[in-house]
Protein backbone atom coordinates (compact mmCIF):
# COMPACT_ATOMS: atom_id res chain seq x y z
CA UNK A 1 0.00 0.00 0.00
CA UNK A 2 1.08 3.17 -0.89
CA UNK A 3 2.14 5.28 1.93
CA UNK A 4 0.20 9.07 2.74
CA UNK A 5 3.44 11.05 1.63
CA UNK A 6 3.57 8.88 -1.81
CA UNK A 7 -0.13 10.01 -2.58
CA UNK A 8 0.88 13.71 -1.76
CA UNK A 9 3.79 13.06 -4.32
CA UNK A 10 1.61 11.53 -6.75
CA UNK A 11 -0.98 14.85 -6.41
CA UNK A 12 1.66 17.19 -6.67
CA UNK A 13 2.32 15.94 -10.12
CA UNK A 14 -0.68 15.06 -11.28
CA UNK A 15 -1.76 18.73 -10.42
CA UNK A 16 1.35 20.82 -11.18
CA UNK A 17 -0.36 22.04 -14.36
CA UNK A 18 -2.78 23.48 -13.14
CA UNK A 19 -1.34 25.25 -10.02
CA UNK A 20 1.43 28.14 -10.63
CA UNK A 21 5.49 26.64 -10.41
CA UNK A 22 6.64 28.25 -7.06
CA UNK A 23 8.94 31.21 -7.86
CA UNK A 24 10.11 32.15 -4.12
CA UNK A 25 12.72 29.66 -2.83
CA UNK A 26 14.31 30.18 0.10
CA UNK A 27 17.53 27.84 1.00
CA UNK A 28 18.88 27.74 4.44
CA UNK A 29 21.92 25.49 4.96
CA UNK A 30 25.26 25.67 5.96
CA UNK A 31 28.61 25.43 3.56
CA UNK A 32 26.92 22.38 1.36
CA UNK A 33 24.55 24.88 0.24
CA UNK A 34 26.41 27.62 0.07
CA UNK A 35 29.56 26.14 -1.91
CA UNK A 36 30.31 27.28 -5.56
CA UNK A 37 28.47 30.02 -5.21
CA UNK A 38 25.46 28.48 -4.05
CA UNK A 39 22.74 25.77 -4.98
CA UNK A 40 20.16 28.82 -5.12
CA UNK A 41 21.99 30.29 -8.16
CA UNK A 42 22.48 27.04 -9.93
CA UNK A 43 18.90 26.36 -9.88
CA UNK A 44 17.73 29.94 -11.00
CA UNK A 45 19.64 29.19 -13.71
CA UNK A 46 18.73 25.58 -14.52
CA UNK A 47 15.58 26.45 -13.82
CA UNK A 48 15.84 29.50 -16.99
CA UNK A 49 16.86 26.78 -19.74
CA UNK A 50 12.77 24.73 -19.07
CA UNK A 51 10.60 25.76 -21.89
CA UNK A 52 9.01 28.11 -20.96
CA UNK A 53 11.22 29.15 -18.88
CA UNK A 54 10.79 29.33 -14.84
CA UNK A 55 11.56 32.33 -13.75
CA UNK A 56 12.78 32.27 -10.06
CA UNK A 57 13.66 34.51 -6.88
CA UNK A 58 15.94 32.89 -4.60
CA UNK A 59 17.24 34.17 -1.12
CA UNK A 60 19.43 32.15 1.78
CA UNK A 61 19.84 31.95 5.27
CA UNK A 62 22.96 30.10 5.58
CA UNK A 63 25.61 29.97 7.77
CA UNK A 64 29.28 27.59 7.59
CA UNK A 65 29.52 24.66 10.33
CA UNK A 66 25.65 24.96 11.64
CA UNK A 67 22.72 22.43 11.09
CA UNK A 68 19.60 22.78 12.79
CA UNK A 69 19.83 22.73 16.13
CA UNK A 70 22.44 25.46 15.87
CA UNK A 71 20.75 27.57 13.12
CA UNK A 72 17.02 27.22 14.61
CA UNK A 73 19.11 29.58 18.03
CA UNK A 74 19.99 32.22 15.36
CA UNK A 75 17.48 34.52 14.88
CA UNK A 76 18.22 34.95 10.75
CA UNK A 77 16.91 31.70 9.77
CA UNK A 78 13.37 32.16 11.07
CA UNK A 79 13.71 35.51 10.31
CA UNK A 80 14.33 35.14 7.02
CA UNK A 81 11.33 31.92 7.02
CA UNK A 82 8.85 34.51 8.39
CA UNK A 83 9.12 37.73 6.28
CA UNK A 84 10.16 36.71 2.69
CA UNK A 85 7.09 35.67 1.96
CA UNK A 86 8.53 31.91 -0.13
CA UNK A 87 6.60 29.87 -1.78
CA UNK A 88 9.13 26.65 -0.80
CA UNK A 89 11.91 26.59 1.95
CA UNK A 90 14.48 24.12 1.35
CA UNK A 91 16.30 23.13 4.27
CA UNK A 92 19.05 21.10 4.42
CA UNK A 93 20.17 19.52 7.60
CA UNK A 94 24.41 18.07 7.84
CA UNK A 95 23.38 15.20 9.86
CA UNK A 96 26.59 13.61 10.47
CA UNK A 97 27.37 17.38 12.21
CA UNK A 98 24.56 16.52 14.85
CA UNK A 99 22.55 13.49 16.51
CA UNK A 100 19.38 12.23 15.18
CA UNK A 101 17.54 13.03 17.64
CA UNK A 102 18.33 17.13 17.45
CA UNK A 103 17.58 16.98 13.45
CA UNK A 104 14.16 15.04 14.13
CA UNK A 105 13.28 17.74 16.93
CA UNK A 106 15.00 20.51 15.24
CA UNK A 107 13.48 19.02 11.56
CA UNK A 108 9.79 19.71 13.62
CA UNK A 109 10.28 22.95 14.57
CA UNK A 110 11.92 24.15 11.24
CA UNK A 111 8.76 22.74 9.03
CA UNK A 112 6.10 23.98 11.35
CA UNK A 113 7.73 27.62 11.17
CA UNK A 114 7.81 27.44 7.34
CA UNK A 115 3.89 26.57 7.34
CA UNK A 116 3.02 28.56 9.52
CA UNK A 117 4.60 31.48 7.23
CA UNK A 118 2.34 30.07 4.42
CA UNK A 119 5.51 28.07 2.10
CA UNK A 120 6.07 24.31 1.30
CA UNK A 121 8.77 22.88 3.09
CA UNK A 122 11.32 20.57 1.56
CA UNK A 123 14.12 18.91 3.09
CA UNK A 124 17.60 18.38 1.40
CA UNK A 125 18.96 14.93 2.43
CA UNK A 126 22.66 15.46 2.26
CA UNK A 127 25.32 12.62 1.88
CA UNK A 128 27.69 10.53 4.14
CA UNK A 129 31.42 11.68 4.75
CA UNK A 130 34.76 10.47 6.04
CA UNK A 131 35.72 13.38 8.42
CA UNK A 132 32.52 12.21 10.76
CA UNK A 133 31.86 8.83 9.49
CA UNK A 134 29.80 7.67 12.43
CA UNK A 135 26.64 7.63 10.73
CA UNK A 136 26.31 5.57 7.42
CA UNK A 137 24.43 7.30 4.16
CA UNK A 138 22.07 4.20 4.85
CA UNK A 139 21.09 5.24 8.17
CA UNK A 140 21.20 9.08 7.19
CA UNK A 141 18.57 8.14 4.57
CA UNK A 142 16.45 6.34 7.56
CA UNK A 143 16.44 9.35 9.15
CA UNK A 144 14.94 11.52 6.72
CA UNK A 145 12.18 9.39 6.05
CA UNK A 146 11.34 8.56 9.77
CA UNK A 147 11.16 12.52 9.66
CA UNK A 148 9.14 12.72 6.01
CA UNK A 149 6.82 10.30 7.41
CA UNK A 150 6.15 11.76 10.55
CA UNK A 151 5.67 15.55 9.54
CA UNK A 152 4.54 14.80 5.75
CA UNK A 153 7.32 16.26 4.14
CA UNK A 154 9.17 16.42 1.04
CA UNK A 155 12.46 15.63 0.62
CA UNK A 156 14.76 16.12 -2.17
CA UNK A 157 17.72 12.77 -2.21
CA UNK A 158 20.44 14.57 -2.54
CA UNK A 159 22.74 11.97 -1.30
CA UNK A 160 21.08 8.60 -2.60
CA UNK A 161 21.39 10.30 -5.98
CA UNK A 162 25.15 10.69 -5.13
CA UNK A 163 25.65 6.75 -4.39
CA UNK A 164 24.02 6.32 -7.63
CA UNK A 165 26.41 8.77 -9.32
CA UNK A 166 29.60 6.72 -7.52
CA UNK A 167 28.08 3.31 -8.34
CA UNK A 168 27.41 3.83 -12.17
CA UNK A 169 29.71 6.68 -12.94
CA UNK A 170 32.86 6.45 -10.00
CA UNK A 171 35.36 8.83 -11.99
CA UNK A 172 32.97 11.04 -11.75
CA UNK A 173 34.34 13.06 -8.60
CA UNK A 174 31.23 14.81 -6.47
CA UNK A 175 33.28 16.17 -3.44
CA UNK A 176 35.73 18.61 -3.10
CA UNK A 177 39.85 18.61 -2.31
CA UNK A 178 38.35 18.33 1.08
CA UNK A 179 36.12 15.21 0.98
CA UNK A 180 33.26 16.89 2.34
CA UNK A 181 31.88 19.71 0.68
CA UNK A 182 30.73 19.16 -3.17
CA UNK A 183 32.43 19.67 -6.49
CA UNK A 184 31.08 21.60 -8.80
CA UNK A 185 30.12 18.67 -10.10
CA UNK A 186 28.20 17.39 -7.32
CA UNK A 187 26.40 20.83 -6.86
CA UNK A 188 25.11 20.43 -9.77
CA UNK A 189 23.74 17.14 -9.05
CA UNK A 190 22.27 18.69 -5.87
CA UNK A 191 20.58 21.63 -7.97
CA UNK A 192 19.27 18.96 -10.63
CA UNK A 193 17.72 16.48 -7.42
CA UNK A 194 16.26 20.03 -5.75
CA UNK A 195 14.68 21.16 -9.15
CA UNK A 196 13.08 17.80 -9.91
CA UNK A 197 11.52 17.54 -6.60
CA UNK A 198 10.67 21.41 -5.76
CA UNK A 199 8.90 21.30 -9.90
CA UNK A 200 7.84 17.83 -9.99
CA UNK A 201 9.75 17.99 -13.75
CA UNK A 202 12.46 16.26 -14.92
CA UNK A 203 15.71 18.59 -15.53
CA UNK A 204 17.38 16.16 -18.02
CA UNK A 205 16.01 18.32 -21.32
CA UNK A 206 17.55 21.48 -19.93
CA UNK A 207 20.95 22.28 -21.22
CA UNK A 208 22.38 24.25 -18.13
CA UNK A 209 25.96 23.81 -18.30
CA UNK A 210 28.55 25.73 -15.41
CA UNK A 211 31.98 26.49 -16.93
CA UNK A 212 34.00 23.60 -15.93
CA UNK A 213 31.34 20.61 -16.25
CA UNK A 214 31.45 18.55 -19.69
CA UNK A 215 28.25 18.36 -21.67
CA UNK A 216 27.98 14.55 -20.74
CA UNK A 217 28.77 14.39 -17.41
CA UNK A 218 25.78 17.47 -16.55
CA UNK A 219 23.66 15.10 -18.99
CA UNK A 220 24.42 11.86 -16.59
CA UNK A 221 24.05 13.87 -13.45
CA UNK A 222 20.59 15.72 -14.80
CA UNK A 223 19.29 12.16 -15.85
CA UNK A 224 20.30 10.52 -12.23
CA UNK A 225 18.96 13.22 -10.35
CA UNK A 226 15.39 12.47 -12.00
CA UNK A 227 15.52 9.05 -11.58
CA UNK A 228 16.60 9.02 -7.94
CA UNK A 229 13.69 11.48 -7.39
CA UNK A 230 11.66 8.84 -8.57
CA UNK A 231 13.02 6.03 -6.93
CA UNK A 232 12.68 7.79 -3.82
CA UNK A 233 9.06 8.79 -3.94
CA UNK A 234 8.21 4.86 -5.60
CA UNK A 235 9.72 3.26 -2.74
CA UNK A 236 7.49 5.53 -0.04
Amino acid sequence: MRSALALLFALVVSIGAAQPAPTKILFIGNSLTFWNEGLWLHLERLAARASPAVPIRTGRSVFPGEYFKTLWNRSEPREAIRTGGWDVVVLQEDLPETRVEDFRDYARRFVSEVRQAGARPVLLMAWAYKRLGWISMAEIERAHRDASTELGVEVAPVGLAWDLVRQRRPSLDLFAPDREHPSLAGTYLATAVVYSTVFARDPAPLDYLPAGLSVDDASFLRRVAFESVESYRGRR
